[in-house]
């Protein structure tokens, strides 16, 4: 199986500039269809099941074009777009390893909206404000369980990688 991902691909890979170029274009309408478009719907005084159709249909949409896009650009093209994003999140991405008080951080950032999520469905009149606004609780609890990832660093990927394979075997250094 040839990798793509490792290779360094230029516009006469690609089939064209033109064909690279006409699947950015789709690409980036995928993208700005539903964060445009779901909100202009919402904010129109249609009922409740029109607004939730037209909403729907943008989400589609801009699914399909996506996938049209990628066969625009081709193989070898959306490895072009693959290789620049990625590359560029790469270097903000989590280290790989973190020091040890990082580490502790990361974990309690990560456990602590997990734990909150269990206790609010049966203590949520013992938290303040909590039955009136949920939403902002929410919005916390997803903020800081994204942000623990980073703080974690890229060794608590592999752990969590772990979980998943039969054959992982622990290796614990004392």
């Amino acid at each position: 199986m040839h990798d793509m991902s490792s290779q360094k691909v230029t516009n006469k890979q690609t089939g064209g500039d033109w064909r690279l170029k006409l699947g950015i274009v789709i690409l980036l309408l995928s993208i700005i269809l539903p964060v445009a478009g779901v909100p202009v719907v919402t904010s129109l005084e249609l009922s409740a099941t029109m607004a939730t159709t037209f909403s729907a249909a943008l989400l589609i949409t801009a699914e399909i074009l996506g996938i049209v896009a990628i066969a625009v650009m081709g193989k070898s093209g959306f490895a072009l777009i693959k290789n620049s994003v990625f590359g560029f999140l790469k270097q903000y991405g989590p280290p790989d390893h973190v020091s040890r008080l990082r580490y502790n951080v990361g974990l309690i950032m990560f456990a602590t909206p997990l734990v909150f999520a269990l206790i609010s469905g049966y203590a949520a009149d013992l938290i303040p404000g909590f039955i009136e606004n949920p939403l902002p609780y929410a919005i916390a609890g997803d903020i800081t369980l994204i942000l623990s990832l980073f703080v974690l660093g890229g060794d608590f990927w592999d752990k969590v990688q772990a979980l998943f394979l039969y054959d992982a075997k622990v290796m614990i250094d004392k």
